[in-house]
Order: structure tokens, then C-alpha cells, then sequence
């Protein structure tokens, strides 16, 4: 899988050059599984779950901007940003609720609260973890759609790396 754009830019590279940080408070590289392949009913999951205990907080891997915040059937409470370029998008899912003060629109630092791990949506109550997905974003920039890209070898690099606050 390329995840080359238009012009020619890597996806794997765009995100490496971005140096994400874990979006679970807490967690280690060594503890992230990379799930991205895995085949969930009639599809590929392209993310990775992070499982952590309910109520762990949930932050923002890079600075960039609050799109979208959005609740549905299979990721429940979920937040989408994305990065300064508007070039790749971060997706937050089952989420128990966001920080207080969270709105659309709003600009994030890298390591900023955005809310807390949980199990909603379709995710099993008794494992609670952040459904966590990057997207290489198309010139329409679409919070909804984007190509794929695995986040779990940029995470790793990040060696647990959290924000410089």
C-alpha cells in the first residue's frame, strides 16, 4: 500500500514527518498491537486499538485543527482533526466523553485533552480502548473520507514520546 497523493507525497511519510505522539495518557510503544489488518465481519479494520482503562485521557497526536465531532452506530462518541496542512485526518473513536470545553472548529496542540477512553458504539463493554485511525486526506479534504494509512509504525517510532508541556 502506497498512499502516494496526487503530487507525489508518501502518506507513511507525510505521517512519520508529523512525529505523532500516543493519543492514550499512559501507554507505552511497546504496548501498542498493531491491529490495522485485521478482518472484522466483511472488512478490513484499518486502525489499531489502544486498549486502556475507561476514563484514561485521550490526546490530541499532533496540532492541527477540531473538524469534526460526531456521534455513530459503530464508533460511538468520536473526534476527528486534522493536521496544520489539512493533509491527513485523526480519528478518535468510542470515546466515554469528551473534555469539557471540546468544540468544533477549535484549534489543538499536540498533547491537548480531547476526552476519555470508553466502550461506545459498537465496542464491548467489558474493553474499554480508543479505536484511533489516520486518513491521507483527498483535496476535498472530507473529515469522512480519505485513503487508509496504518498509524502503528509512526506510534512506534514515537517510542512513547508524549507533548512538551
Amino acid at each position: 500500500m502506497s498512499a502516494q497523493a496526487p503530487d507525489g507525497t508518501d502518506g507513511y511519510a507525510l505521517l512519520a514527518a508529523r512525529r505523532p505522539i500516543i493519543p492514550v495518557e499512559g501507554i507505552a510503544a511497546s504496548a501498542l498491537q498493531n491491529n490495522y489488518d485485521q478482518v472484522r465481519g466483511p472488512r478490513r479494520h484499518e486502525a489499531i486499538d489502544i486498549m486502556a482503562a475507561r476514563g484514561t485521557r485521550v490526546l490530541a497526536v499532533d496540532d492541527g485543527k477540531l473538524v469534526k465531532l460526531f456521534t455513530s452506530v459503530p464508533g460511538g462518541i468520536t473526534a476527528y482533526q486534522f493536521d496544520p496542512q489539512g493533509r491527513l485526518a485523526y480519528y478518535y473513536a468510542h470515546l466515554d466523553r469528551y473534555a469539557q470545553g471540546l468544540r468544533e472548529g477549535m484549534e489543538l496542540k499536540r498533547g491537548d485533552l480531547i476526552g476519555y477512553v470508553g466502550s461506545t458504539g459498537n465496542a464491548s463493554a467489558e474493553a474499554p480502548h480508543l479505536h484511533f485511525a489516520v486518513f491521507r486526506l483527498g483535496p476535498e479534504q472530507q473529515w469522512w473520507k480519505g485513503e487508509p494509512l496504518n498509524p502503528y509504525p509512526a506510534l512506534r517510532a514515537a517510542g512513547g514520546a508524549t507533548a512538551a508541556r
